[in-house]
C-alpha cells in the first residue's frame, strides 16, 4: 500500500503543480507517446541487452517487492526461533531422530507445522545443511560460522542483482531523455521555417524528452531500486537469525539460549518479547509432550 500512495504523491505533487503554476499538459500528452515510445523503448532494450533471462525474469518477480515489502513479518521470526527450539532439542535429545527430520522435511513433523517456513527452500536448506554437518562431526562453530557467512553473502548478492538492474536504468534514462530531445530539436530545425507558435510546441514537445527521463529516473525506477534493495536486506535478517542460533548451538549453550541468542539479534520491529516467545515455546513443549 505505501508503494501505490509513494507513486500517487509524486505525479500529484509533480503534474499538480506544474498545472497550478499555469502549465498546460496538452503539449505533455501530445509528445508523451513518442517520448515515451522512444525512451522506455530504449531503456527496455538496454535492459534486456545487460541480462540474461534469468535475470530479466528475477528483476520482473522482484518489482513486486516495491508493494508487497518483505516477506518475513513478526509472526515468521516467532514461529522461527519455535522451529529451531524443536529441532535442536530433538538433536540433543536423540541425535539419531533428527535425521528422517532433516534428510525429508517436507515430510517431517516438526517443518509441516510452519508451512511458510518450509515452503523457502533456502531457509531449510540452511537449517538442514548445517545441522547435517554437525552430525557428521563437522561441528567447529568458527568454521561453520566462517562457512554460513559465505553462503549468505553469496545469496545477498545474487538476491540484489534485480536492485543493481533497476539502478543500471535509472542511471542511463536521463540521458536516454537527452536523445530523445536531440532528436525533437532535429526534427524542429527541419521546420525552422514554420512560425513561432508552431515552433514554441515542437521545441516544447521536444523538451518532454528530457523531462520524461529525468522524472522516470528520479521519481520510479530509482527508488524502486532503492526499495528492491531494502526489502532485501530485511528479508535477509531471517537467514542471519538461522546461523546465530545454530552457531550458538555448536558451541554447546542451552537451547533456550541457543533462542535468546536468536531473539536478541532479530531486528527490533520484529523481534518477539521474551514473554511472547516464552508462551509460544511453551505451546511447542506441551505438543510435543
Amino acid at each position: 500500500m505505501i508503494g501505490f500512495i509513494g507513486i500517487a504523491v509524486i505525479f500529484i505533487m509533480v503534474f499538480g503543480g506544474y498545472i497550478l503554476a499555469g502549465g498546460k499538459m496538452g503539449i505533455i500528452m501530445k509528445a508523451l507517446p513518442f517520448e515515451l515510445m522512444m525512451i522506455g523503448g530504449a531503456a527496455l532494450g538496454a535492459f534486456l541487452l545487460s541480462n540474461d533471462m534469468a535475470g530479466v525474469k528475477h528483476t520482473a518477480k522482484d518489482i513486486g517487492k516495491v508493494f508487497k515489502g518483505p516477506k518475513w513479518k513478526h509472526h515468521d521470526y516467532r514461529d522461527l526461533l519455535c522451529l529451531l527450539f524443536e529441532l535442536i532439542r530433538l538433536a540433543r535429545q536423540n541425535p539419531v531422530a533428527i535425521e528422517e527430520h532433516i534428510e525429508a522435511p517436507a515430510e517431517s513433523t516438526i517443518f509441516s507445522k510452519y508451512p511458510k517456513i518450509l515452503a523457502d527452500k533456502e531457509a531449510i536448506n540452511l537449517i538442514c545443511d548445517t545441522m547435517r554437518s554437525a552430525s557428521m562431526n563437522y561441528d567447529d562453530p568458527h568454521q561453520v560460522e566462517e562457512v554460513l557467512e559465505k553462503r549468505m553473502d553469496a545469496n545477498l548478492h545474487h538476491a540484489l542483482h534485480s536492485s543493481h538492474a533497476l539502478q543500471q536504468v535509472a542511471d542511463g534514462l536521463p540521458a536516454l531523455g537527452i536523445v530523445a530531445a536531440v532528436l525533437g530539436v532535429i526534427k524542429t530545425m527541419a521546420s525552422i521555417d514554420q512560425p513561432p507558435e508552431v515552433l514554441g510546441k515542437m521545441i516544447g514537445g521536444a523538451l518532454v524528452g528530457t523531462f520524461l527521463g529525468v522524472f522516470l529516473a528520479y521519481g520510479l525506477v530509482g527508488p524502486f531500486s532503492g526499495k528492491v534493495k531494502s526489502v532485501v536486506e530485511e528479508d535477509g535478517h531471517f537467514y542471519q537469525l538461522i546461523r546465530e542460533v545454530l552457531v550458538a548451538n555448536l558451541h554447546n549453550h542451552a537451547t533456550n539460549i541457543c533462542i535468546e541468542v536468536g531473539r536478541q539479534n532479530t531486528p527490533s520491529h520484529c523481534r518477539p518479547s521474551f514473554s511472547e516467545l516464552e508462551e509460544a515455546l511453551k505451546d511447542v513443549k506441551s505438543g510435543a509432550a
